[in-house]
């Protein structure tokens, strides 16, 4: 018995274990570097910003350009209405590293209670929620995002809404499958025979031990949040202008990305780094786990 009641703490200790690990894999390191740059860049955006996002400086600029009236230099260039690329791109880092994990964290809170019910209940909360999930992912996921969004109209608040309806049904179904695994472990008897309550067993007791994979697919799940963030900035269903928007920069210069590349390319190569830094962080945690 007191091999069983020592399971959460063991697997609290091997997640500080699996972070430790993660320096011996330099793939996840990397990652990791990626998103800290990022996170740093959205933290320090008011001092690191050489200019306002919103201020008007000289249309079409080229990078490299240096400004007339101020002398800087404008190291992306300017967009069509003049307004620093570089400034735009390091406070639109707040939106993206302020909504994703927002959107994830909303998402995995839903599909894991979702998924627990589902798993450990069984019977007609597993008939109801794998169905309710079935219809949902029935849909293409990009026309759920338009419909929440165009129903409701643009704004931070309702990203995190259709993101999360459109996800939980995939997380559930994860969370699902580690449950119907992990419900039938010597532990979760044991917490049966304490008389524990199902809440009990599903947080502290099932949860826990199922942290490896949801920690995995968390970080690649972020990775296309933050494309689907960008895609509906592209959309112009992002967040409203002129606020800073990487998916909405592409937007905005979509038409005269043949004779003015760097207002595109560059927004594009913001997102990709830090989309590749959590899919190198992912699969980082994944080899650590097999070592593990």
């Amino acid at each position: 018995m007191a091999e069983i009641t020592e399971n959460t703490p063991s697997s609290i200790g091997a997640a500080f274990r699996s972070v430790a690990l993660l320096r011996e894999s330099w793939i996840g390191m990397l990652g990791a570097g990626l998103i800290v740059f990022w996170v740093l860049v959205a933290i320090f955006a008011p001092f690191v910003a050489p200019h306002d996002p919103l201020a008007i400086l000289q249309p079409f600029a080229k990078p490299g350009t240096v400004h007339l009236k101020t002398g800087t230099t404008l190291w992306l260039g300017t967009d069509n209405l003049g307004r620093d690329i570089l400034s735009r791109i390091i406070w639109g880092a707040r939106t993206v590293l302020i909504y994703a994990p927002l959107a994830t964290v909303c998402a995995y809170a839903v599909g894991i209670v979702m998924g627990l019910a589902a798993g450990y209940h069984r019977g007609w909360w597993d008939v109801i929620l794998s169905r309710l999930g079935d219809i949902i992912l029935s849909f293409p996921v990009l026309v759920l995002y338009i419909i929440v969004i165009a129903t409701f109209g643009a704004s931070g608040l309702n990203i995190v809404i259709a993101i999360t309806f459109a996800s939980a049904p995939g997380i559930m179904r994860i969370v699902r499958g580690l449950a119907l695994d992990l419900r039938n472990r010597d532990y979760v008897a044991a917490s049966q025979t304490r008389g524990e309550s199902s809440f009990y067993i599903m947080m502290v007791e099932i949860l826990p031990n199922a942290r490896g994979p949801l920690i995995v697919d968390a970080c690649v799940r972020l990775g296309y949040v933050i494309i689907t963030i960008g895609v509906l900035g592209f959309l112009g269903l992002g967040l409203p202008p002129p606020d800073p928007d990487w998916g909405g920069m592409v937007n905005e210069a979509r038409g005269m990305a043949m004779i003015f590349p760097h207002m595109t390319i560059f927004p594009c190569v913001a997102i990709s780094s830090l989309v590749l830094g959590f899919n190198l962080l992912a699969d980082g945690l994944r080899e650590v786990s097999l070592r593990d």
